[in-house]
């Protein structure tokens, strides 16, 4: 699934290919289509992002709200689109781009106040400029539920996964299983402030890097990453592997229904 600086890249995408252009919309696999009647050739005003949540504003009072879940699919292309597949849930054209919206877990023509509505049930975001990081850490300084599964639980902060999780709490020292009542208000701090600069320079590349300048593979003569999701990271999908820092081995575990990672000889309990 997307993490959140992906899609707030795509909002930015979205916005500057069709923002003030009154694009074509359509439903090619037709799941979309009554909705896609509606906004055809309606201008589209703004967009915005929550957590791993898209939306796209049209007029004055009409969003689609886009979830893309573990399948969903967003292609852009030039303006000469070649005809779409029945798997396209929404395409926008105008005379510059088109792009293909597929398998998304959501895609609803929504109100205003429904669009709300999400808001109020997500936790802050650290790529959001309204986002109050105390607000999250009420809820982690009172649950014994582990750090790790507190951070993916979007209703305490939006938009992290797994690859953030496991990564902000690697490059902090903090073992993935210490309950969320035992993070110090300063260790918050310390989370959040590199949760919004990591997640900021996602949003830039386009990709996920979390590995500190002195621990790039040009500084420590090491061999590049080599994996389908790219980005130099510490011990995401580095199972059985040394550590970079202690040259321990990489350990991985289920938890909150996904694979952890974490070092135990850097994140002592």
């Amino acid at each position: 699934m997307p993490e959140g600086h992906t899609i707030h890249r795509l909002a930015q995408d979205y916005a500057a290919a069709f923002r003030g252009t009154s694009p074509r919309v359509t439903s090619p696999q037709g799941k979309f289509s009554d909705a896609a009647a509606l906004l055809d050739g309606a201008e589209l005003t703004r967009t915005d992002a929550h957590g791993k949540h898209l939306f796209l504003g049209f007029r004055d009072t009409d969003w689609v709200h886009i979830h893309l879940g573990l399948f969903g699919k967003v292609a852009f292309g030039p303006a000469s689109a070649p005809p779409p597949t029945d798997t396209v849930r929404l395409r926008l054209a105008n005379t510059a781009a088109h792009v293909d919206l597929r398998g998304p877990t959501t895609c609803a023509l929504i109100t205003g106040s429904e669009k709300q509505a999400v808001h109020d049930r997500l936790g802050p975001d650290p790529l959001r400029a309204d986002a109050d990081p105390r607000e999250a850490y009420r809820r982690i300084s009172r649950s014994r539920t582990s750090i790790a599964a507190l951070l993916m639980d979007q209703k305490v902060v939006a938009g992290v996964g797994n690859v953030y999780r496991a990564e902000v709490l690697f490059r902090h020292g903090i073992d993935p299983y210490r309950a969320g009542r035992d993070i110090t208000p300063a260790q918050w701090d310390a989370i959040w402030a590199d949760l919004v600069a990591l997640m900021r320079e996602g949003v830039r590349t386009n990709r996920i890097d979390t590995v500190r300048p002195e621990h790039t593979p040009e500084a420590m003569g090491r061999p590049p990453r080599v994996d389908d999701h790219g980005g130099e990271v510490y011990v995401y999908r580095r199972a059985n592997q040394p550590c970079h820092l202690c040259g321990g081995e990489i350990r991985t575990a289920g938890l909150a229904a996904r694979n952890l990672f974490w070092c135990p000889g850097c994140q002592t309990p």
